[in-house]
């Protein structure tokens, strides 16, 4: 169950489409229900497993459906699933629908937060159960990091089970043939065909330009980098993604005459993405308030070393020195990349250390047994008079 699924491109649409895949081929009956349409048709090839579709005729294809509760009912009975897995955003209102219903039937129900809740979000959940009692449903609840879990943890306060299963990565997929950037001579070794000359390091970010994605601070951070490396290296960079930010992003650009080494590449499938990444000696990841960053981990699995802030879930596969650098601020952010930008020992070292490791926690395998566990822990608490 979720508001958003494919064709929409996102976190969430993309997590899910590859989570319902890995377990129908895993032996599972899935099936997605969505209040995301598809009038063309577009992704009924594409997707593995049946899609039902509680679409109202609302202005910009909004994921949302005034009787969402009469539909999804019907849907239960007819689909008579075994075990409920509503995935949410901040405010996700068919899959609150959703999950309402499924506790009026005492579904076995299992909820995933795919986001940061700030201060406000908790205050509205919290006058959300004033009316609803919601704490006092039996269901399980599961988010994709440590960062993420804390502000729930703290608002259910031990009512409903809180446990972290991070998004999962299909490591093959992403796996580099050679860490990125391993060809470049580091300038302490002077000599070849680029003694005297300033060597040029690659900066990557992928990730949807929206305004919580802070896509102008990332460009602000790169022009500072520039600016602090001066004719030492000659760096350049390109953003992958599409959203409604892009114009201010291209009109930045031109004030500050960064056209030349900033490229907006737009929106490009996962072989666009894996070309880029192979490319790449840097990425960062400029969101203050990433639940998880799926972005950056596919960037780890590929070789790149990560640049991000420390309080997000970037934080739970990335080790500073290990598989990347963290930080505070911006300054702090932009610091970090004139860092790996200037030491081509510390970026090989962790390039070599990504493309040699894989992040155990968010394989498939390992996602799916957690979820697997975590059914039967939903079905247990379903039973009458069971905590």
């Amino acid at each position: 169950m979720s508001d958003c699924f494919l064709p929409r491109l996102g976190g969430i649409e993309i997590q899910l489409a590859e989570l319902t895949r890995m377990q129908r081929r895993s032996g599972h009956h899935v099936e997605v229900v969505t209040a995301t349409p598809d009038r063309d048709g577009r992704c009924a090839v594409a997707t593995e497993v049946p899609v039902h579709r509680v679409v109202a005729p609302l202005p910009w294809e909004l994921p949302v459906h005034p009787r969402a509760g009469r539909h999804v009912a019907r849907l239960y009975s007819e689909l008579r699933p075994d075990v409920v897995h509503v995935h949410v955003g901040a405010l996700s209102p068919f899959a609150w629908a959703a999950l309402r219903v499924a506790e009026r039937h005492r579904l076995p129900t299992l909820v995933t937060v795919h986001s940061m809740w700030d201060p406000g979000t908790a205050a509205m959940y919290r006058m959300l159960d004033l009316g609803a009692g919601w704490r006092d449903w039996r269901v399980v609840c599961t988010t994709v990091s440590e960062a993420a879990a804390d502000p729930i943890r703290r608002v259910v306060r031990g009512r409903i089970p809180v446990q972290v299963v991070p998004n999962g990565v299909s490591t093959a997929l992403w796996r580099a043939a050679e860490p990125p950037g391993s060809d470049q001579p580091g300038s302490d070794q002077p000599g070849g065909d680029q003694a005297g000359r300033a060597r040029e390091v690659h900066v990557v970010a992928v990730g949807r330009l929206a305004p919580r994605k802070q896509p102008l601070t990332l460009l602000r951070l790169l022009r500072a980098a520039r600016a602090a490396l001066g004719a030492e290296v000659r760096l350049r960079a390109t953003v992958v993604g599409d959203g409604p930010a892009l114009p201010f992003m291209e009109r930045y650009l031109r004030w500050n005459g960064m056209t030349g080494w900033v490229r907006l590449a737009g929106r490009l499938d996962r072989a666009g993405v894996r070309a880029v990444l192979a490319e790449a000696d840097v990425f960062v990841a400029p969101a203050t308030r990433e639940s998880f960053g799926i972005a950056a981990l596919e960037a780890r699995v590929a070789g790149v070393p990560v640049v991000a802030y420390d309080r997000g879930g970037v934080a739970d596969f990335v080790v500073p020195e290990k598989e990347g650098l963290l930080a505070r601020t911006p300054s702090e952010l932009a610091a970090a990349v004139v860092r790996l930008a200037r030491d081509h020992a510390l970026r090989a070292s962790i390039a070599a250390h990504n493309s040699a490791s894989e992040p155990v926690r968010c394989t498939w395998p390992v996602v799916l047994a957690a979820f697997e566990e975590l059914y039967a822990l939903a079905e247990k608490r379903a039973l009458p008079d069971v905590p």
